[in-house]
């Protein structure tokens, strides 16, 4: 296996990606920040001499656009590709996990960047000997969209985008707000009418507040949750609590849409008719995903071996856009590969505008038990 693993690395790196050596040891608080709940919790902290926080890296992705904006001497676009271990608590084994990937910054030429790191990890696998693997797709473009076309507050619409990836959650979420407001306690309604006031300010302010509100009361956690936690589920009830209370034909149309699982042959015809459904006009996104599918036809994979997932994002916060991920059909061992868009990390980490960004990562553990199952 080492030797595919090499002439799959030489491979992206005579497709024109440069090969990247972030540090092990990366800064803490970008991951506590940036990275999402799933890995947040699995990473391996540790502290410097001078009090700092830091962790071995959970992926390469952060580290990748670190490196690129602390040593970068040539203008975009331009491609990394990489090797080494990742660090992540787990149960079922070892945390140092070996990964390869490739990462590529600055096309602007969105679709056809997405259609050709598709084709490349596909190809990768393919190169491991792997075959009857599943190709799970899906936009969170279109779902934001989606969100946007339902009119709801944007409390809802903030917290809602950020559970998009985690099925249950978003669910149990789309079903609270659902809810009438005869249905919450009356002896909340002081408290809620005054975070109602706060349901149009910035996230960052909105937190702020009721953040400051629990510490003045020497509230940190309760039941595991933190402050900010308990700052979202409050805000998510004063939303619910004001103005037109009556969210059920939103949670019902967004739940029409999480229910679209098609073949990607069939994907765009679904989406129509859901827009037809609704009335959401979500016809630009519908275009650039139909045109994204041409696209990987003309780099040689057939629309029919993807299969899209309406409910399907990355839990990752800096995924934007187009996102994908490499099964073994049952499943079993979970992806071999996952990746997408994240236009918008690099100028969260320090770049002066966003830049386009898209990239995936090989699992080469789950590869090497795909292979040793007969795969």
């Amino acid at each position: 296996m080492d030797a595919t693993i090499a002439k799959v690395v030489e491979k992206f790196v005579a497709d024109g990606h440069r090969m990247a050596s972030p540090p092990l040891l990366q800064p803490a608080d970008l991951f506590l920040d940036l990275a999402g709940e799933d890995i947040r919790r699995r990473l391996y902290l540790t502290t410097g001499q001078d009090g700092t926080d830091l962790c071995l890296r959970p992926d390469f992705t952060i580290p990748v656009c670190r490196l690129h904006l602390e040593t970068a001497t040539s203008g975009l676009p331009v491609n990394y590709c990489y090797r080494g271990p990742v660090f992540r608590q787990r149960s079922d084994g070892l945390g140092e996990i070996d990964q390869i990937g490739a990462e590529s910054f600055g096309r602007s030429d969105r679709l056809q960047a997405d259609a050709d790191m598709l084709r490349a990890a596909v190809n990768a696998v393919e190169a491991f000997g792997l075959s009857g693997f599943e190709v799970r797709v899906g936009d969170e473009a279109i779902f934001a969209a989606v969100l946007a076309g339902t009119g709801l507050p944007q409390v809802w619409q903030r917290r809602l985008k950020d559970l998009f990836g985690d099925t249950d959650k978003l669910t149990s979420a789309i079903d609270r707000m659902a809810r009438t407001a005869d249905q919450i306690d009356d002896s909340r309604d002081v408290r809620l009418g005054f975070l109602s006031a706060l349901e149009s300010a910035a996230p960052e302010a909105a937190h702020a507040v009721v953040e400051d509100l629990l510490s003045i009361a020497g509230i940190s956690a309760v039941g595991g949750r933190t402050a900010g936690e308990i700052a979202d589920r409050f805000l998510e009830q004063a939303a619910l609590a004001s103005g037109s209370s009556d969210h059920s034909q939103a949670a019902q149309q967004l739940k029409d849409f999480l229910s679209i699982q098609e073949t990607g042959g069939d994907a765009v015809s679904a989406l129509q008719a859901f827009e037809t459904r609704t009335g959401i006009n979500i016809e630009s996104q519908i275009a650039d995903f139909d045109a994204r599918l041409k696209a990987l036809e003309a780099d040689g994979i057939n629309k029919d071996r993807l299969y899209f997932s309406a409910e399907f994002g990355r839990r990752l916060d800096y995924y934007s856009g187009f996102v994908f991920e490499i099964y073994k059909r049952d499943k079993v061992d979970g992806q071999l590969v996952g990746g997408g868009r994240y236009d918008r990390l690099l100028k969260l980490l320090g770049a002066e505008a966003d830049i386009p960004a898209t990239g995936f990562s090989i699992w080469l553990d789950r590869i090497a038990t795909a292979l040793g199952a007969g795969s």
